[in-house]
């Protein structure tokens, strides 16, 4: 300690747990300062993966349709992966196989640029499949 005060320097504890403790005489500042730039540094070369999201009806039309995978296809050629939902509202959750209909022509119209990742066959009143670019 008293080598560490004299060099106006900090006495770190690198290793606590061997026997005997390691520490080292350095600048506790500079230390922190270049700990946090590696991990600025790692976070600059990672890439995120967003997820677009397009929300159906069970009784939506068929162009209406068109236009939603349209978009859809638009965001997986982007990068991006496509959530495609199907929400319920009242009495429509009677009708759930009016849903599973029109996931399946989603799924046959993404299937030449597009395969499933995750199916989640009912959440609540959600029914959602979630599709990656091949």
């Amino acid at each position: 300690m008293e080598k560490a005060r004299e060099a106006n320097l900090d006495l770190v504890e690198v290793s606590p747990n061997s026997k005997p403790p390691v520490c080292r005489i350095l600048d506790y500042g500079k230390l922190k300062y270049e700990e946090k730039k590696k991990v600025q540094q790692s976070k600059k070369k990672q890439h995120v993966i967003k997820i677009k999201e397009v929300r159906l009806r069970p009784r939506i039309d068929d162009h209406d349709l068109e236009t939603k995978i349209n978009q859809g296809k638009k965001f997986l050629k982007d990068g991006c992966k496509l959530k495609v939902t199907v929400m319920f509202r009242g009495r429509e959750m009677a009708r759930l196989d009016l849903g599973d209909l029109i996931m399946e022509r989603v799924v046959e119209m993404l299937s030449d640029i597009a395969v499933i990742e995750k199916h989640n066959p009912l959440e609540g009143r959600r029914m959602s499949v979630i599709f990656t670019a091949k």
